[in-house]
């Protein structure tokens, strides 16, 4: 028996041809914001890294919130990270980032306006034939409102995937804080400032990427209901994806 959704939930026309073309290269995206004439097109998906999630629970949130560096200074409990509803077979994953340029020049300098597009998690290879979004264990269907779609904030335009299981560990470089300023971390930097933290005693991983504003969370489903894509899109709430 073939998948089938909750249309509370599936992406509409629209986000599902961004999903879709997002991580086309070669693909016009749309145009400058400033310049009809201008494509935006998808020059390349690059793979930052891969990641453990050997619990198979799944955090895709930011990895510190600026409301709460009073508690982090103080040791106080914070809210839970954002983990996702959904499982995902505990295993060994490729983060990939689909990268867009858009020239434009400002003030007589020319930048190439390159931009993250979106960001992904490869669970596996297997064709996606449906996008919903991605709740989390909040989260409750029954309270959303036609056209709503959930989503982390992000005060620092950084979010992450995370083992869910080791998020305390995996997220405390982000949360060391002295007199309201962040601690100097010691995180492997990747490519295009990701990071990322291992907590080698559950041999799990903490990824952190570009989220403008925070992002929403789309699964990618297999026609046999299995996710084989978890996919971020960021940007402010309200814009087209």
């Amino acid at each position: 028996m073939e998948w089938v959704g909750d249309a509370r939930l599936a992406a509409g026309p629209e986000a599902t041809w961004y999903l879709e073309a997002a991580f086309t290269p070669g693909a016009q995206l749309g145009t400058a914001y400033d310049d009809p004439t201008t494509p935006v097109v998808v020059t390349r998906v690059e793979e930052v890294t891969t990641m453990r999630v050997p619990s198979g629970r799944l955090v895709v949130d930011a990895p510190c919130d600026d409301d709460d560096v009073w508690r982090y200074e103080r040791g106080l409990p914070t809210r839970p990270p954002r983990e996702l509803a959904v499982t995902i077979p505990p295993g060994v994953y490729r983060v990939e980032i689909a990268w867009t340029a858009g020239p434009y020049e400002f003030f007589g300098e020319y930048f190439d306006g390159t931009e993250c597009a979106a960001t992904r998690l490869c669970i596996s290879d297997d064709p996606v034939v449906g996008w919903e979004m991605g709740l989390s264990v909040e989260d409750d269907i029954d309270r959303l409102q036609p056209g709503e779609e959930p989503r982390f904030g992000a005060d620092a335009n950084v979010g992450c995937f995370a083992d869910a299981g080791a998020w305390t560990t995996l997220s405390a470089p982000f949360r060391a804080y002295v007199d309201g300023s962040p601690v100097p971390r010691d995180t492997e930097q990747l490519t295009n400032g990701c990071e990322r933290v291992r907590d080698e005693s559950q041999q799990a991983d903490l990824v952190t990427f570009e989220a403008e504003s925070g992002g929403v969370v789309w699964l990618g489903r297999t026609k046999t209901g299995d996710v084989a894509a978890i996919v971020v899109t960021s940007g402010m709430a309200g814009a087209k994806a």
